[in-house]
């Protein structure tokens, strides 16, 4: 006969196991009532492919999934270069108008747009620095401000003739916008004033509200200061409307390679 401690304790284990394993039905049953996907990207290799690990999720199939969110109407979590955000199609008023509600945004604080390539900038803005600037900052943690072209939704960011452009040096938000075949609206996964997050479970209260949340691990360097935005909108000027994580050397850039002068004059994206 078997020690009555260790009955015990083969109690106590099999009702903490019981218990774990009703929490992650329960969690599974709550995800699948709300409709929300939570899936992690496969850690990159250096040595070849992803190999599958337990809880991962294949690039590809994240991808088509968030895709088809994007395409529905849904507002989907994404990992960038800097910060986690917040993403929809920006050609789509319905799903920007959720953007704001879902952060509880002020209206009249504007939204960046997110393209795969530099090239994809031209259809949306009006350039006037040189393309080897762009190439020079881009992919990177820094939105650059234009004018916006007549292409653009005029539902976003209706208050302003100007929009920041982002291009993260982050290969499934690049992969993602060529996918979709036109720009993501973007903004920081967090309620509006909260602080930025660089984990998925930072805005955890948010997912019942999202479709899909791309789990890409801890992110950026956890600065939680968000890209540089600088105003390009004037010719031969830059303004800096936010320092953000890469202000020194976006300036450096700017002043020296390119001899732009710094505007001190007021900007309607501030």
């Amino acid at each position: 006969m078997r020690p009555v401690c260790n009955i015990a304790v083969e109690l106590i284990k099999s009702r903490r196991a019981h218990s774990s394993a009703a929490a992650l039905r329960l969690r599974g049953e709550m995800c699948k009532e709300l409709k929300t996907k939570v899936l992690r990207l496969l850690p990159q290799s250096c040595s070849g492919p992803s190999v599958h690990q337990e809880g991962f999720t294949d690039g590809a199939e994240v991808l088509s999934c968030t895709v088809k969110a994007l395409k529905e109407g849904h507002v989907v979590a994404v990992p960038t270069d800097t910060i986690y955000g917040l993403a929809c199609l920006t050609q789509n008023s319905e799903a920007v108008k959720k953007i704001y509600d879902i952060k509880g945004r002020n209206g009249n604080k504007p939204l960046a747009i997110c393209v795969g390539e530099i090239q994809d900038i031209y259809k949306f803005c009006k350039v006037k620095v040189k393309e080897a600037l762009l190439a020079d900052l881009l992919p990177g943690p820094v939105t650059l401000v234009f004018e916006r072209s007549e292409v653009l939704n005029t539902d976003l960011n209706p208050f302003t003739s100007l929009v920041g452009v982002r291009i993260p040096d982050h290969g499934f938000m690049r992969r993602l916008c060529q996918m979709c075949a036109e720009p993501l609206a973007l903004t920081s996964a967090n309620i509006s004033s909260h602080t930025s997050t660089v984990e998925v479970h930072e805005f955890q209260e948010l997912w019942p509200k999202l479709a899909v949340v791309v789990d890409d691990g801890p992110i950026g360097d956890h600065s939680r200061l968000g890209s540089t935005v600088v105003d390009l909108s004037v010719l031969g000027k830059y303004r800096i409307i936010r320092p953000g994580c890469a202000l020194s050397s976006t300036v450096d850039v700017l002043e020296h390679k390119y001899r732009l002068s710094e505007d001190s004059g007021k900007n309607d994206l501030v």
